[in-house]
C-alpha cells in the first residue's frame, strides 16, 4: 500500500502493511506548526513578528532547544537560525515527524514499510518480494538520474541527503561550498539528517568532525562531482 502526499514544501511518499491515514495527519500537525510555508504556522508567525519564542507552544519551544544542542555538539555547523535571524526548524522536525510516523505504524501493526520525506528516509522490515528496502540518491548534477542506490540492513535503518541543489533554503555557509551533496546512512534520522546538512553547512572539517564523533556513515559530491564514501557505507553500495 502507498501513500503520496505534500507536507513542509516536500513529497511524502508511505510504502506499508496497513493504512497510513494517521501518518498523514502527524505531517500535517508538524506543518501548522513548523511549516514556513504556510503563513498561519507558529514559525511563520514568529517570523512577522507576531509571535514571540517565549509564548509559542511547549512543541515550538522544546523542538527549538533541540536544535540549538545540535548546533553546539556541531560547533555551529548546524544552526536553527535563518541569516536573517529567522528560526527554521525544517532541519529537525521533518525527521521527527517520519520517526513519529513509524512509531504510528508499528504501533498499527506493520512491521515493514519505508517513509520518504524530501530526502529523510526511514525504514523497517523488509520490501513485499523479502528482499531489503533500497534506496537510490540522486545525481545532484542531473536530478533524473540515481547516483546509487543503498540496501539498508541491520539498525542502518534512516538515510538522509542534503544538497543546495535539492532543499537550499535551509542550509548556509559563510564559505564555498566544499561539497554539493551528503548522504548520511544511521541508525537515528534525525542524527542523520542533522549531520547532512552541518557537512554540506561546515565542509570537510565538520565531515572529519562527524565522522570522528558518530557512528555514522557518509557519501559526499565535492563541487568537482568526486564521489568519496566511509568504509561502512561502501558496503552497503549496491550500483
Amino acid at each position: 500500500m502507498r501513500r503520496v502526499f505534500t507536507s513542509m514544501g516536500t513529497a511524502v511518499s508511505v510504502m506499508s502493511e496497513t493504512d497510513a491515514t494517521g501518518v498523514e495527519r502527524i505531517f500535517e500537525s508538524a506543518d501548522r506548526t513548523f511549516s514556513l510555508y504556510r503563513p498561519d504556522s507558529e514559525l511563520s508567525r514568529m517570523a512577522l513578528g507576531q509571535l514571540t519564542l517565549p509564548n509559542a507552544s511547549e512543541r515550538v519551544r522544546a523542538a527549538y532547544a533541540e536544535a540549538l544542542e545540535w548546533r553546539s555538539a556541531t560547533g555551529g555547523a548546524f544552526t536553527p537560525h535563518r541569516p536573517d535571524g529567522v528560526i527554521d526548524l525544517n532541519g529537525t522536525v521533518k525527521a521527527m515527524a517520519v520517526v513519529e510516523a513509524g512509531d504510528l505504524l508499528f504501533l498499527n501493526g506493520s512491521e515493514s514499510w519505508c517513509i520518504n520525506a524530501g530526502g529523510d528516509v526511514l525504514t523497517s522490515g523488509l520490501q513485499p518480494d523479502g528482499t531489503p528496502w533500497s534506496i537510490g540518491v540522486v545525481d545532484p548534477a542531473d536530478r533524473s538520474a540515481m547516483l546509487l542506490s543503498l540496501e539498508l540492513t541491520g539498525s542502518r535503518r534512516a538515510v538522509a541527503t542534503s544538497g543546495n541543489a535539492e532543499r537550499g533554503e535551509h542550509i548556509w555557509s559563510a564559505a564555498t561550498a566544499a561539497f554539493t551533496q551528503v548522504t548520511v546512512v544511521a541508525d537515528d534520522l534525525v542524527e542523520a539528517d542533522v549531520l547532512a546538512t552541518a557537512i554540506i553547512a561546515g565542509g570537510q572539517m565538520t565531515l572529519e568532525h562527524v565522522t570522528s564523533h558518530w557512528d555514522v556513515d557518509v557519501v559526499t559530491v565535492d563541487r568537482f562531482g568526486e564521489l568519496r564514501a566511509t568504509q561502512g557505507l561502501l558496503a552497503a553500495l549496491r550500483a
